[in-house]
């Protein structure tokens, strides 16, 4: 099975490098520093499931890798529309394009550039970075990753990465209703990312002052009404999965939305609560709690980007 890794950052990494001990043949795309250091030294994750490495292929152009049977698209949001329209190298008649970012807008966006009879939408479910140039720190989370066909239907491809996952050793769901497992992983991060990177303190300080603590459940409720409005409804066990899951996180951890921001890096916050007060106002719903948050988070955004470009 030919795999191109399309973003080697946290998620790419960690289930690429798995995928890659598995017997998979996979192929990185990265740049920069992070893309010479793949080649000169390969994969290395620090990772509390034990610690790995793997060599593997890695480029900065899809043309050196050909066509694959799936691509693990991989890349920040923000990027999504550039880095979708170099996949043509990548993609035959049957290559599958399982996007595993944050939001739900990705798959539209992959589907506009390659056909939506080659995109999967996927949803990963991991906290893990890239620590240094070449190296990916794993620090938790379920560590698993749940993906399907946009439309509902089993498919063959789809039952070939479930497989293959399962063999790497990580979690791995088949869903007959991904987008509504998109919605609520996006519920999940709009609380987690907006109020960590809001308050810029972590989880556990906010889970101990009551007021954050509500606003957190709002930010959850919001997104999940905002789901329903959209034809997509997130069902109220995973709604209080979300909340349960952030209860059960380690105090001192933050998001990578709060860790960009201090960093100076550009942030995914258009992918996130922009997009929920956006389409919100579509439908005519309230959603004060992410307007608050985006309203917040906005001009730091707007700093970072400006500093980044």
């Amino acid at each position: 099975m030919r795999i191109a890794v399309y973003g080697t950052g946290g998620v790419g990494g960690y289930f690429g490098g798995r995928l890659a001990q598995a017997g998979a043949e996979v192929h990185f795309i990265a740049r920069g520093a992070n893309l010479r250091a793949l080649r000169e030294r390969g994969l290395r994750v620090r990772s509390v499931n034990g610690d790995f490495e793997v060599q593997a292929a890695a480029t900065d152009d899809p043309a050196d890798i050909g066509p694959c049977d799936f691509v693990l698209f991989c890349v920040k949001a923000f990027d999504t529309d550039a880095a979708a329209a170099r996949l043509g190298p990548l993609v035959r008649d049957d290559t599958a394009v399982l996007s595993l970012q944050n939001g739900v807008e990705n798959e539209e966006k992959l589907a506009r550039a390659v056909g939506e009879a080659h995109v999967m939408g996927g949803a990963a479910f991991i906290f893990a970075e890239i620590a240094e140039p070449g190296v990916i720190t794993h620090t938790g989370g379920p560590t698993s990753i749940t993906f399907g066909e946009l439309d509902g239907r089993a498919s063959q491809r789809g039952q070939r990465l479930l497989a293959i996952c399962e063999r790497a050793g990580f979690g791995a769901e088949l869903s007959a209703d991904i987008k509504t497992v998109l919605w609520a992983k996006l519920a999940f991060i709009c609380a987690q990312a907006g109020m960590t990177a809001a308050v810029r303190l972590p989880i556990g300080d906010i889970r101990s002052a009551d007021a954050a603590w509500a606003a957190f459940r709002r930010l959850v409720a919001e997104v999940c009404a905002v789901a329903a409005a959209d034809g997509s409804p997130v069902p109220q066990a995973a709604q209080e999965r979300a909340v349960a899951l952030a209860r059960g996180l380690q105090p001192g951890g933050f998001s990578s939305l709060h860790d960009d921001l201090v960093a100076g890096r550009r942030m995914e916050l258009e992918a996130l609560h922009g997009f929920v007060v956006r389409r919100a106002a579509q439908h005519g719903l309230a959603v004060p709690t992410s307007e608050t948050v985006y309203a917040i988070l906005q001009p730091w955004a707007i700093r970072n980007q400006r500093a980044s470009t």
